[in-house]
């Protein structure tokens, strides 16, 4: 296993990045996505990324 330096900057999740990952879980799963998958967990990432922060 790598690992990454403290110094690494994250990439948040995108919409689009989360559609990617969703879809081919779908297509893999015969077009079902359970809500505790990997899947299911980065469309509320990208979704809570995405949110306009409250001032």
């Amino acid at each position: 296993m790598s690992k990454k330096s403290a110094s690494t900057p994250r990439t948040p999740m995108t919409q689009g990045a989360a559609s990617r990952i969703q879809s081919a879980e779908a297509r893999s799963a015969g077009g079902q996505v359970s809500p505790q998958s990997f899947a299911a967990r980065a469309q509320r990432t990208a979704a809570h990324n995405t949110t306009p922060k409250k001032p």
